[in-house]
Formats: C-alpha cells, sequence, structure tokens
C-alpha cells in the first residue's frame, strides 16, 4: 500500500498502482503529451473512491510507502492499461511490410 499524493490530496493504493501511475505520469511528461487515467482508491475519510489523474508534463505526484494494513481497492485492469499505454509509446509497433499487389481478378485493365 502506497500514499500517492495529486493536487494537494492523498489517497491511498495498491503498490502496482501507484508505481505504475508514476511511470506512466514520467513517459507522458517525457514524450510532452497528456492523458488521463482513473484508478481506485481509499481517501482519506477510508472510503473507495475513483480518482481520476490528468497527466501531463506539468503534473506534480509524490508516492511514499506506508505501513496502513488496509486492503487496498483492485486496479488490475487500470495497471494493465497503463502498461500497454507505456509499451505503446515507449516501443511502438513496428512497420509491417505488406505483400507486393499483384494484378487478380479485379484488374483495372480487364474493365472491372
Amino acid at each position: 500500500m502506497k500514499h500517492v499524493t495529486f493536487a494537494e490530496k492523498s489517497l491511498l493504493m495498491d503498490d502496482a498502482a501507484a508505481d505504475t501511475l508514476l511511470e506512466y505520469a514520467r513517459v507522458v511528461a517525457d514524450t510532452s503529451r497528456a492523458d488521463s487515467v482513473t484508478l481506485r482508491a481509499v481517501s482519506p475519510d477510508g472510503n473507495t473512491v475513483d480518482a481520476s489523474f490528468l497527466l501531463n508534463v506539468n503534473t506534480i505526484l509524490m508516492i511514499e510507502s506506508t505501513n496502513s494494513e488496509i486492503e487496498p481497492p483492485d486496479n488490475t485492469e487500470a495497471v494493465r492499461d497503463m502498461r500497454e499505454r507505456i509499451e505503446g509509446i515507449t516501443r511502438p509497433p513496428m512497420a509491417g511490410t505488406e505483400e507486393p499487389w499483384e494484378a487478380g481478378e479485379y484488374d483495372v485493365a480487364d474493365g472491372l
């Protein structure tokens, strides 16, 4: 469990979500992009909340450890999505080569 401080608000969330959020914020800033993500967290009053983060080059984000033993909400899908986004930015797919075009049954020369 980790404290995530964003916009003067501190939330608790699972380690994987907090660490991935920090990594994604870094990648977004490094590439001068902007994006938003929503994660499940525990608010200071103990409620489970959906927290949306706007990430850009000016994002100020701090992640810190905690010894809290409360059960964090599940962020498995959000973490998977952020990791896919990170991968898409840092390792874009290679341009594939297509097979050369060959005249076939729909050849313009045949009047079709």
